[in-house]
């Protein structure tokens, strides 16, 4: 097996937190209708599960990016924190991006 590359760890954390956001929009979107509007629990019991799994995979991918990128206790625990919140994931992503703790992402080659 080979060494897992900050490039590719930073790849799958932006790719995982983007998910972690949809799937909360989706769970939110479905408690509106549940709750709010009391017509349907289809879409708790869609999201639900959905948002779960992606929330583990944030976790897991966000403590394999600490160990591979070296992060101190504030950006790993501000990355775990920012699983709870709507959104947050997205607001960590573009902080570590923009303080230098999430590689940027290489511009595509033009031919």
């Amino acid at each position: 097996m080979g060494r897992v590359t900050p490039r590719a760890v930073a790849l799958a954390f932006r790719a995982v937190a983007l998910a972690e956001a949809c799937s909360w929009v989706g769970l939110l979107a479905g408690m509106f209708v549940k709750y709010v509007l009391a017509t349907s629990e289809r879409g708790v019991q869609i999201f639900g599960p959905i948002h779960g799994g992606v929330f583990i995979a944030y976790v897991v991918v966000a403590v394999v990016a600490a160990r591979v990128l070296r992060w101190n206790a504030v950006p790993t625990l501000l990355a775990l924190a920012a699983s709870v919140p709507p959104l947050a994931t997205l607001w960590f992503d573009r902080w570590a991006t923009r303080t230098g703790r999430l590689p940027v992402p290489e511009a595509a080659p033009t031919s």
